[in-house]
């Protein structure tokens, strides 16, 4: 906490106390009077010249009313009530800073949490550095329990490594080979050695912590309107004081109305509750990139989607296994992952990861060899196998294979398809696919029951799939063969005459990301993160924490709306009782207090699960 805001209340409320203490002396009640007024002078003079300075820059808002309480309760004789005033100001701004510290603690845990070593290797063996001395392309050893000290590509070991922190995925994913790790994840049982393809400070953990700190770091629109409540709430104060003297003729009740009415829960509660509600979110892994981003998410009316990683799962799936006739389905599906545990390409992790969650655990084929872009090619028990694509099989096999292949195609030529070549015949076929998220209709559902009842299914690929994919999901508007420029201008018109989220991978919808009211940038494949265009980032692969986004910022709107509405009530409650004499300066001042501790710990509710 900074420690101006921390020492301006304690010399504050030492100011009062001295001048209490001197009180209870006889005779010398005229002493502590002059106490208050100098302590009065020390302390409020900071506060009526940060008012005055904004003033001088064009910001007119609720320090306004506290400047005049002060100034008038020096001109009234009345320091003690001048004091309670600044102590409220200044005590007020300390809770703040007590609530955005508790608030930060999503960004301290981060640091704490950040890999502080490396085990680089060299020619005389290991040598222990820091992450940032890393360079892309060095060669570091990660020993087991250990953090990942920047991205990199496992080139050697075996292991299990916890993502949990980053992902939020519980089970530890297997690492071997050509995997890719990301920095701030633990490794398990194994030593790995990886290859570093990012510096630390660009590596993911790095910009995890850096949209953290960036998301609490930024003043929202809605504190902006906080202000601007105070704007016509301060001339009001005013006129009802101008009123009160010429109906009254009594200054004290001009200064008990300015006491009562400095509406420090105007401008502090609503900060609070953005923080809160921005911490809350980091939380369940979604990264609001500052307090507009909050504001915007709870007011979406239309919501517009990507396809492919976004409604999808992202990576292919083995779809169906079609075995030539008199060849089982296991067969192909064995002699496959034999040759294709050789190799890091995707499709061929499927493969090698559909047999084994069918029981089937073959042995690496010998003579391996892959051919970039086409196929994998091995000995599997003295026989030649190919897998990969029709071309390569029929240049291997020196003939034409197209009629044999099509027995295996149903009319069906689009899609992801690999072929099982053996015994000099093609043994079966391989179908792969990108399968729709599960759980999408309860998704649907839940975002009908947030009051969005319009929304639009955008993707790249062909039109017919799209449309087969919305039938499936009961999205009435779908629109397929789009370019990344034609969803942008998509979601650009449709933002002008509705509040839009656009929901993608963080990748080529960064332009529709850019244009929609709010974009939504999914990172649990590790690409959306870079979405610098995007206003909000989540963490894990998991499509429910958009509607989860939403509840969150619906409620912490709902919770800084009633922390304004709530303090200006109260405020005016008490100016009518000050202006009919029934609360004298020093009381109001206390009761403006209260008002204050009530409003702000209520906005600190938002920071609750």
């Amino acid at each position: 906490m900074n420690k101006r805001f921390v020492l301006a209340p304690l010399a504050t409320a030492l100011a009062i106390l001295i001048g209490a203490a001197i009180r209870v002396v006889p005779h010398t009640a005229p002493y502590a009077q002059t106490a208050w007024a100098i302590g009065l002078l020390i302390v409020g003079a900071p506060v009526v010249w940060r008012t005055v300075v904004g003033m001088v820059h064009g910001k007119f808002a609720a320090d306004v009313v506290a400047m005049l309480a002060v100034i008038t309760a020096i001109l009234l004789l009345q320091p003690l009530a001048g004091l309670i005033v600044v102590l409220m100001q200044t005590g007020g701004e300390s809770i703040e800073r007590y609530a955005e510290g508790r608030a930060s603690n999503a960004v301290r845990e981060l640091e704490k949490a950040a890999p502080s070593r490396a085990h680089r290797m060299k020619a005389g063996g290991l040598e222990e550095i820091r992450p940032d001395q890393v360079a892309i392309g060095d060669t570091l050893v990660v020993r087991p329990g250990e953090l990942v000290p920047c991205d990199g590509v496992v080139s050697d070991g075996l292991s299990h490594v916890d993502t949990s922190r980053l992902t939020g995925e519980p089970v530890p994913i297997r690492a071997s080979q050509g995997t890719r790790l990301m920095s701030g994840s633990v490794n398990g049982e194994g030593v790995l050695t990886i290859t570093a393809t990012a510096l630390a400070a660009e590596s993911q953990y790095e910009k995890i912590v850096g949209l953290v700190r960036t998301a609490q770091a930024s003043r929202s629109p809605l504190q902006r309107l906080a202000d601007r409540y105070a704007v016509w709430f301060t001339p009001l104060t005013l006129v009802f004081c101008a009123l009160t003297y010429a109906i009254t003729h009594d200054w004290i009740r001009v200064l008990a109305i300015l006491v009562v009415a400095t509406p420090c829960p105007l401008i502090l509660a609503t900060p609070v509750a953005i923080i809160g509600g921005i911490n809350r979110a980091a939380r369940k892994h979604v990264i609001l990139r500052n307090g507009g981003a909050l504001e915007q998410l709870g007011k979406v009316e239309v919501a517009i989607f990507d396809k492919t990683g976004t409604l999808t799962v992202g990576t292919p799936h083995m779809k169906r296994i079609v075995p030539a006739e008199g060849t089982q389905r296991d067969t192909v599906l064995a002699m496959a992952a034999a040759v294709e545990r050789g190799s890091n390409h995707l499709l061929a992790r499927t493969v090698v990861r559909s047999a084994e969650e069918a029981g089937l655990y073959p042995e690496l084929a010998n003579d391996i060899t892959e051919t970039p872009g086409r196929g994998v090619e091995g000995r599997v028990n003295g026989e030649y196998v190919i897998v990969g694509s029709l071309s390569m099989i029929e240049e291997r096999a020196g003939r034409d294979l197209r009629a044999e292949a099509h027995d295996f195609m149903n009319g069906d030529r689009h899609g992801m398809h690999s072929y099982v070549y053996a015994g000099n015949r093609i043994t079966g076929m391989i179908e792969f696919a990108d399968p729709l998220r599960p759980d999408l209709g309860t998704f649907f559902h839940e975002l009908r029951a947030l009051g969005i009842t319009r929304s639009v299914l955008l993707s790249g690929d062909k039109t017919e799939n799209t449309l087969m994919v919305a039938r499936q999901i009961g999205v009435a508007e779908a629109y397929g063969d789009l370019m990344p420029e034609e969803k942008y201008q998509f979601v650009r018109e449709l933002t002008r005459s509705a509040r839009t989220m656009m929901v993608g991978d963080g990748t080529n919808d960064a332009p529709a990301l850019q244009a929609a009211t709010v974009g939504v940038a999914l990172a649990g494949h590790g690409g959306g993160i870079t979405a610098e265009s995007a206003d909000a980032v989540v963490l894990v692969d998991d499509l429910s924490r958009v509607t989860e986004a939403i509840r969150i910022s619906r409620r912490t709107l709902h919770i800084a709306r009633q922390s304004i509405w709530a303090g200006l009530a109260l405020s005016g409650i008490a100016m009518l009782f000050a202006a009919a004499g029934y609360i004298p300066p020093i009381a109001g001042a206390m009761i403006q207090e209260g008002i204050d501790v009530a409003v702000i710990i209520n906005a600190l509710r938002a920071a609750t699960v």
